[in-house]
């Protein structure tokens, strides 16, 4: 694997296939920042998984009341509670939340300012959907959606289905890459001024704008998403159960 120059910003493995195309370019900052909110993630699971054994605790309260957060939404949403939904919006939202807040430790950058992460998140979250769809009533019944009322609205059902992906990817992006957006340019301007570096540390103006781009934006994102995901997920299974 080939990096580019500069910052190992990028690496480039094209020269295995015997290409120059960009395709085959990968951002090293977002594969290296993804897989390190992947390994906290699981090694948080570990004394999480201890202190919810642990009865009559604070942290296990909290805990269990994460949880319960996302049965009611599920149980609100789905015409039917499913345990393995339940998981994936619940895990889909944690592991979104955990990118849109990484930037809050120095040096880290969020993997979702990166469009082919929030692709990827697009994606997954869509594929789930299809797949939880045909398992309710079967392939057949699945695909005759697609040419209800007549045969020729396939390509219209087609473009619908993939306009999801669309949405929700761009929408989790751009939010998230706007709010690094300010934040990168408000701390470049006051960098290397003393009289507006001590402005923003005594007013607190610095902590409000990483904590409120940082914590609340990104909860707020991942939660749209979550929530976008299990809108779509409660359409299609009532699509299926309608049919």
């Amino acid at each position: 694997m080939v990096a580019h120059e500069g910052e190992m910003k990028e690496w480039f493995f094209g020269w295995i296939f015997g290409s120059t195309n960009a395709f085959f370019t990968i951002a090293t900052k977002t594969v290296i920042h993804t897989w390190v909110v992947l390994l906290a993630l699981i090694i948080i699971s570990v004394p999480i998984r201890w202190l919810v054994l642990k009865k009559g605790s604070v942290i296990r309260h909290l805990i269990l009341s994460y949880m319960q957060a996302f049965v009611d939404l599920c149980n609100q949403s789905l015409p039917e509670f499913s345990f393995t939904h339940f998981s994936f919006i619940t895990a889909l939202f944690t592991f979104i939340f955990a990118c849109n807040t990484i930037s809050l430790i120095p040096t880290f950058e969020e993997p979702t300012t990166d469009l082919n992460t929030t692709l990827a998140l697009g994606i997954s979250s869509f594929m789930y959907i299809q797949v939880a769809a045909i398992a309710k009533l079967g392939l057949w019944t699945y695909l005759k959606e697609y040419f209800a009322p007549f045969f020729l609205m396939l390509p219209i059902h087609i473009v619908g289905k993939l306009a999801s992906i669309i949405s929700i990817s761009f929408r989790l992006f751009g939010n998230i890459f706007g709010s690094a957006l300010i934040t990168t340019i408000y701390m470049s301007t006051i960098r290397g001024s003393l009289v507006w570096e001590i402005i923003g540390l005594v007013t607190g103006l610095n902590i409000i704008l990483a904590f409120f781009f940082g914590l609340f934006e990104g909860f707020l994102q991942a939660f749209v998403f979550a929530m976008l995901s299990l809108t779509y997920l409660s359409i299609a299974l009532a699509e299926e159960e309608h049919s």
